[in-house]
């Protein structure tokens, strides 16, 4: 409630009603959920009767900034999807996601303890771990739109203009109840010491500083990167909590085969042995690649008008990624041949005879 009443003066001093409106909408809808029934419908009351040439829509939400230079937009908006698809994480992972999902929610409760808090969490890993994922999870449980920077557009060829474009994001983020998310951070908060960079890219961090100081005391940011080797020391003190999303784990692989797998019938399910060995050679892959698999072998059963999406079928599709789409037919033969498809079906799938088959087994 703190939060919200901050943030409705803010929009009173600087004359910004669309300001004003939002966040007296969202205290109304927070008192509400407190008991205070009175209350909430007494902010309504006051705020609808200018609604009609206040209110934030859609359109007002999607007309965003652009750079000066490209006229290229440098955010994205996505609402949240309430029909989104469960989230697969680990146990700890999880957890830690809830709490800052908590902490967002209990923000009011904690200003009103003396606690200074920021909503910020910085998400790091390899790529395709799942940190655009969680952003948008927690953009789904708080019910808050995600307003995504656009680092091809923001990074001007013009250095100045780099400045200009952080402050016009993390102003239009400012301007309305939402989540700022900042994806492949590392391309604007590389350390300053890195002998490469040039005295304006430096300027652009300070920048980038002094804008999250200011934007984090009652707004929520998300920030994600690969490459958190490549942060500047004082970016890591801006981020209240921090989470390594790292590749799934044998359960996690588990879950998320059978997510993506959704209801197509399958032979491998119910079939230890098989089903072990694909968590096995599913091991050290991104939730993105094990969707990537899976959808690619869902297209061919799919085009060849089959029934089931089959162990071997997987297979076929986990050899071809591993190799990029580049392969021999002796290899693939004998990747095959080890993970218990027979000479007769290897056949049958490589579209080769029975004796090439044999033959390259021989060698």
């Amino acid at each position: 409630m703190y939060t919200e009443i901050l943030r409705i003066i803010e929009g009173g001093l600087s004359k910004d009603s669309s300001k004003v409106y939002s966040y007296a909408k969202l205290l109304a809808d927070k008192v509400m959920k407190d008991g205070d029934e009175k209350m909430s419908k007494m902010i309504l009351k006051v705020i609808e009767k200018k609604e009609p040439s206040v209110a934030v829509t859609m359109d007002e939400l999607l007309t965003v900034p652009v750079d000066h230079e490209s006229r290229m937009s440098i955010v994205d908006i996505e609402i949240p999807n309430k029909n989104a698809s469960p989230i697969v994480l680990p146990p700890l992972m999880h957890n830690k996601i809830l709490d800052f999902i908590s902490a967002v929610k209990h923000q009011n409760k904690l200003i009103g303890h003396g606690i200074e808090t920021s909503n910020t969490l910085l998400l790091y890993g390899m790529p395709g771990g799942g940190k655009t994922t969680l952003a948008r999870y927690i953009s789904q449980q708080t019910g808050l739109p995600l307003v995504i920077a656009r680092f091809d557009a923001i990074v001007s060829s013009l250095l100045g203009n780099t400045g200009k474009n952080i402050r016009k994001i993390f102003d239009f983020a400012d301007n309305k109840p939402c989540i700022l998310f900042l994806d492949e951070f590392d391309a604007i908060a590389k350390a300053r010491d890195d002998q490469h960079e040039l005295g304006e890219l430096k300027r652009v961090i300070n920048s980038l500083l002094q804008n999250i100081d200011s934007f984090s005391s009652s707004n929520i940011l998300i920030a994600a990167t690969n490459h958190p080797e490549l942060l500047d020391k004082a970016i890591w003190r801006r981020f209240n909590h921090v989470i390594e999303v790292g590749m799934p784990k044998e359960n996690e692989i588990s879950e998320l085969l059978k997510e993506f797998v959704n209801d197509f019938k399958t032979d491998f399910f119910d079939d230890k042995k098989k089903y072990d060995r694909l968590i096995k050679l599913l091991e050290g892959k991104s939730p993105s690649d094990i969707k990537t698999i899976v959808n690619n072998s869902k297209s061919q059963v799919i085009i060849h008008e089959k029934e089931v999406l089959t162990y071997d079928e997987l297979l076929f599709e986990i050899f071809e990624f591993n190799n990029h789409g580049s392969f021999s037919y002796d290899k693939m033969i004998e990747f095959l041949n080890d993970n218990g498809i027979s000479q007769t079906a290897i056949a049958d799938k490589m579209n080769v005879s029975l004796r090439q088959v044999r033959n390259y087994l021989n060698k």
